[in-house]
């Protein structure tokens, strides 16, 4: 099977690009494979790509930022995804032409915009996978209404949880369109795990709100001033990196907290602690969490929307805390802390539970749904069977019509404002 995957920018760096390098490696035993980069700025990616798994760009920006098809606004692209400015009508163009004349079997869309491109302009024998690395919630009623339009002729959508699948099945109404959750696989682990002996806390993501490392800090205060010897290394980089440190130092918290900049790959650093920490507002899946889980650390992370319930099973291979809440985030990491059998036997829990993350798992999901959507294509017929069900109906409905008219208030409300200049 020939499968091709349509990616923003291979180039960059962010957990989109990391799990589709993860899977198109894994496919890539068995398929020929290839990522298809819409952007290119950069001679070689960040991350390394297994040698098997081709990778051409579409637009070099390196040579044609000025392009004056570049310059223009995308068309196809919609509008209200967060992405748009840097599209344009070359790259609908460009992106137009790659699938008009692909020889995959089944093309993978990696985000929204991109999922719009392959529902509407694919070949009609190429099967149509779309990819929703985000959630339904986090995207504005604006571009759940343009994905309402192209969606239906996609022939899978895959999320990362299955909170957010359950989302699409209730909000959406997309006859025909399989809708499965397909988490993020992690690599195994190549050096030795953790012993849970490391008095060391890691956690690594981008340096941006939402991650909250703010209120991870603030908590880890609490542990620095019953175990002084206890350190959290924090990794990766972000708008955020200049407000923490100055937290850091008006915590008096230089010996204990260190921003120790990116870190690729992490493995090496996850197994120089003994456990990891989130405390994210908001986590489409959590890939960081199963990275530390597989490595041995159990993990304190806050309960937030959507990934991390699903990943971590409380009291048992981690602890789960109310969003936001700093005095049970400080409480959880002094349990795990001050009880050395308890940690340890939690990180044994977390290796072990972790291994349905594995690559081996969820590529076989990958390849039946893969190869369902191949067969059904074929064969002129939609890969699901929409049973009738009144309740659903009107239930997608009424979100559409929420969505609508959500729009159309902030017409009125950008003209009104337009007006009154």
């Amino acid at each position: 099977m020939k499968i091709s995957f349509l990616l923003h920018n291979a180039y960059g760096i962010g957990g989109t690009i990391t799990t589709t390098f993860n899977l198109a490696q894994a496919l890539a035993d068995r398929h020929d494979v290839e990522i298809v980069s819409v952007f290119r700025h950069l001679e070689r990616p960040h991350s390394a790509l297994d040698p098997r798994v081709s990778l051409r760009p579409l637009v070099d920006l390196r040579q044609e930022k000025e392009h004056p098809q570049q310059l223009r606004p995308a068309r196809v692209f919609p509008r209200a995804e967060y992405r748009y400015k840097q599209y344009s009508e070359l790259t609908d163009e460009r992106i137009a032409a790659c699938l008009a004349a692909t020889d995959a079997d089944v093309v993978i869309g990696t985000r929204p915009g991109l999922n719009v491109h392959l529902a509407l302009q694919a070949p009609r024998h190429v099967a149509r996978v779309g990819q929703e690395h985000l959630t339904l919630d986090n995207h504005s009623p604006q571009l759940r209404t343009s994905l309402r339009r192209a969606y239906p002729r996609l022939d899978v959508l895959t999320t990362v949880s299955e909170a957010d699948a359950a989302a699409y099945r209730r909000q959406m109404r997309l006859p025909g369109v399989r809708v499965e959750n397909l988490p993020n696989s992690v690599p195994d682990p190549t050096l030795p795990t953790a012993d849970g002996s490391a008095k060391v806390v890691v956690a690594a993501g981008r340096l941006v709100p939402v991650k909250r490392y703010d209120l991870l800090i603030e908590a880890f205060a609490v542990v620095a001033a019953e175990h002084p010897d206890w350190q959290l290394r924090i990794y990766g980089k972000g708008e955020q990196r200049d407000r923490l440190r100055r937290l850091i130092m008006e915590l008096g918290l230089w010996n204990n907290v260190h921003l120790m900049g990116p870190a690729a790959p992490m493995e090496a650093e996850w197994v120089k602690g003994s456990i990891g920490a989130a405390a994210s507002d908001f986590e489409p899946f959590g890939m960081t969490i199963v990275e530390a889980m597989r490595c041995g650390l159990p993990v304190v992370s806050t309960d937030c929307p959507h990934g991390p319930g699903e990943i971590i099973e409380d009291g048992v291979d981690g602890r789960l805390v109310p969003v936001g809440d700093r005095a049970a985030l400080g409480a959880a990491l002094l349990e795990l802390v001050r009880d050395d059998e308890r940690r340890r036997r939690a990180g044994r829990a977390a290796m072990e539970n972790a291994r349905r993350y594995a690559p081996g798992p969820v590529l076989e999901q990958a390849e039946n749904l893969l190869t369902a959507a191949v067969s059904a294509r074929r064969a002129g017929h939609p890969l699901a069977r929409e049973r009738a069900h009144v309740g659903r109906v009107l239930t997608s409905r009424g979100f559409a019509a929420r969505d609508a008219a959500r729009v159309a208030a902030n017409g009125v409300m950008r003209r009104v404002r337009r007006a009154g200049r």
